[in-house]
C-alpha cells in the first residue's frame, strides 16, 4: 500500500477516488440544502435525521472528513512532486487537454475552497459538535423556535451580505475547480476512452449546476429573510 502511494499513478488514482467520493457528497448536500427553499419542514426533518443517526455521525461523518483532508493533502503532494520533478506545476505537464487557465491553477482554486470549508465548519459544523458532544443536546430544538432548529440556524447565516458574498465567491471557485477536476478524475481512472466528449459535457453541466444550486440557496435566503 505504501508503494502504491509512492507511485505517480497510485497518487493520481487515490486523488481521483477521493474526488468521486466528494462529488457524490456535494450532490447529496445540495439536495438537502434545496429542501430549505422548497420545504423548510422537510429540511428540518432530514437534517435532524442526518444529525442524530448513529451511522451518519459515527461512521459516515468521519469518513467524509477524512476524504476532504485526504483530497487536499494529496492535491498538494501531487503539486509539489511534479514541481520537483519537472520544475513546473503538475497541471502544466498533463498535455494539451489540461492547458486551460483552470487546469493550470487547480492548486489555487483548491486553496480557496479549503478556506471556504474552514468558514463552513466555523458556521455549521463546530457549533453542531459543541451542541451535541459538549453540551450533550441531541434534541435538535431551540428555545423560542417551533420544531427543529436547523432551518433557523441556516437562514441566520445568510443575513450578513459579506458572508453571503464569501459563500458565492467560494462556489465560483468550486465551479472552476470542478470544471477540470470532473473529467480529470475519470481520466486518471482510465475511463475517458471513447467517451471523453460525453464526460466533458457531463463535467461542464456538473461544474455549473451544482455550484449554481448552492449559490441559489444562499441568495434565496439572503433576499427573503
Amino acid at each position: 500500500m505504501n508503494g502504491f502511494f509512492k507511485s505517480s499513478i497510485g497518487r493520481k488514482v487515490a486523488m481521483a477516488l477521493s474526488a468521486f467520493f466528494l462529488m457524490f457528497f456535494l450532490l447529496q448536500h445540495l439536495a438537502i440544502n434545496l429542501l430549505s427553499v422548497f420545504s423548510p419542514e422537510l429540511f428540518n426533518e432530514v437534517s435532524h435525521f442526518m444529525g442524530t443517526n448513529p451511522l451518519v455521525q459515527f461512521a459516515l461523518q468521519p469518513v467524509l472528513i477524512f476524504g476532504v483532508v485526504f483530497h487536499f493533502i494529496m492535491g498538494f503532494i501531487l503539486e509539489l512532486k511534479n514541481k520537483k520533478a519537472n520544475g513546473v506545476a503538475y497541471a502544466k505537464n498533463n498535455g494539451a487537454a489540461n492547458s486551460s487557465w483552470v487546469s493550470r491553477n487547480m492548486i489555487w482554486s483548491g486553496v480557496a475552497i479549503l478556506a471556504f470549508i474552514i468558514l463552513h465548519f466555523i458556521d455549521f459544523w463546530f457549533p453542531e459538535i459543541n451542541t451535541k458532544f459538549i453540551k450533550g443536546d441531541w434534541s435538535g430544538t431551540m428555545a423560542g423556535v417551533e420544531g427543529y432548529r436547523y432551518y433557523e440556524e441556516l437562514i441566520h447565516k445568510f443575513v450578513n451580505p459579506i458572508r453571503v458574498g464569501a459563500y458565492v465567491l467560494a462556489f465560483v471557485f468550486l465551479g472552476l475547480h470542478l470544471a477540470h477536476g470532473f473529467t480529470s478524475a475519470f481520466q486518471s481512472m482510465g475511463g475517458t476512452a471513447g467517451r471523453k466528449k460525453t464526460l466533458q459535457t457531463l463535467g461542464k453541466a456538473y461544474s455549473i449546476l451544482v455550484p449554481l444550486g448552492f449559490v441559489f440557496v444562499a441568495l434565496y435566503h439572503f433576499f427573503n429573510h
